[in-house]
C-alpha cells in the first residue's frame, strides 16, 4: 500500500490535492470516510493536540486503522493521519510513536529563529521515533483557531510584507529538513461569518514551492473561492486543510435536529441528517480538490 509521501508525489503530478479534514468525534470521522470510499480517493485526517487529548490518541489511531483494514484500496481510498498543530517535542514523538503518518509541528507564531530551531528539533525527534512520519512545518502566522471570524484575527499575516517569502522558505526547509512546508500565502484558520476569506497571492505559492523544493500545504481552506483553489493547486499546493466548514455543517445540523425532534434522546436516531449534512462539505471538497 502506498505510503502518504507516494500519493503526495503522486498528486503533484497529477495537480491535484489530497484534502485533509480534522475530527473531534467518531460523526466526523465516518462523513469523511463514507464520501472517501464513495469516491475512492485517499483522505487525510487531521487531529490537533485538543482533538487529541479528547478523542485519545491510540483511539483514533484504531479507528482509522480500522477503515483502512476493510476498505483500503490499492491508488485509491486510504485513510492517513495527521497529528495537526503539535506544539510540544512530547506529543510529536507521541504521535510519530503509535503510527501517525504525519507531524505538522507549529511554531509558525514565533520569530523565525526560534521557529527553525524549535522545527529542527522536532523533526530530530519525529524521526527518531518513526522514519516513515512525515514531518510539516508552518511559517507565518495565520491565526490559531477554527472559528467563525467578525474580523481578522491580530497578528495574522495577510499583508504581502507580512506572508512567506521565497527566500525564507528555502532557508527554513534546508536548515529544519521538513518534509512538508505550511507558507502564509493570504490564507487564514477558520472563516468570516458574511464574507468569503481573503484571495490568496498564486504567484507567491509558486515561488514558493521552487524556492522550498518541498509540497505545500494550505492551511485555513474554509471560506476559501474554488477558483483560488484550482489556481493553488495549480501552482504547487497538494495538501488542503478544512476543518471549520466541517465544524459549522454539523452544529448547524445537530441544532436543526434537536430543534425538529425535542424529545429525542437516542443519539444514533437523529445522527442520520447530520451525517448527511457532514458529507455534502467533504464532497465538494473532494471532488474540487480532485478534479472529479
Amino acid at each position: 500500500m502506498e505510503t502518504l509521501l507516494q500519493v503526495i508525489k503522486d498528486a503533484e503530478t497529477r495537480k491535484i490535492a489530497i484534502s485533509h479534514f480534522n475530527i473531534a468525534n467518531l460523526e466526523q470521522l465516518k462523513a469523511i470516510a463514507h464520501v472517501g470510499m464513495r469516491l475512492n480517493v485517499p483522505v487525510i485526517i487531521g487531529v490537533s493536540e485538543g482533538e487529541r487529548e479528547y478523542f485519545g490518541v491510540h483511539h483514533v489511531r484504531d479507528l482509522t486503522k480500522s477503515y483502512n483494514d476493510e476498505h483500503a484500496k490499492e491508488g485509491g481510498f486510504r485513510l492517513f493521519l495527521n497529528a495537526d498543530h503539535t506544539h510540544s517535542l512530547e506529543r510529536a514523538k507521541e504521535a510519530a510513536g503509535v503510527g501517525f503518518d504525519a507531524v505538522l509541528f507549529d511554531e509558525g507564531k514565533l520569530p523565525m529563529e526560534e521557529n527553525i530551531q524549535r522545527t529542527k528539533e522536532a523533526v530530530m525527534a519525529v524521526k527518531e521515533a518513526s522514519k516513515e512520519a512525515l514531518v510539516e512545518g508552518e511559517l507565518g502566522y495565520i491565526g490559531s483557531s477554527s472559528k467563525v471570524w467578525k474580523e481578522v484575527p491580530e497578528g495574522a499575516a495577510i499583508t504581502p510584507e507580512d506572508m512567506t517569502m521565497p527566500e525564507d522558505a528555502a532557508r527554513f526547509v534546508k536548515e529544519t529538513g521538513v518534509d512538508l512546508l505550511a507558507p502564509a500565502v493570504g490564507n487564514l484558520h477558520g472563516m468570516f461569518a458574511s464574507a468569503p476569506n481573503p484571495r490568496l497571492d498564486i504567484a507567491r505559492i509558486k515561488a514558493i514551492r521552487e524556492a522550498a523544493g518541498v509540497p505545500l500545504v494550505l492551511h485555513g481552506g474554509s471560506g476559501i473561492v474554488d477558483e483560488d483553489f484550482v489556481a493553488a493547486i495549480d501552482a504547487g499546493i497538494s495538501i488542503v486543510h478544512i476543518s471549520t466548514e466541517l465544524r459549522v455543517a454539523w452544529r448547524k445540523s445537530l441544532e436543526e435536529e434537536l430543534k425538529e425532534h425535542p424529545d429525542e434522546i437516542s443519539p444514533y436516531k437523529i445522527m442520520p441528517d447530520i451525517l448527511t449534512a457532514m458529507e455534502a462539505v467533504v464532497e465538494r471538497h473532494l471532488r474540487l480538490f480532485n478534479r472529479i
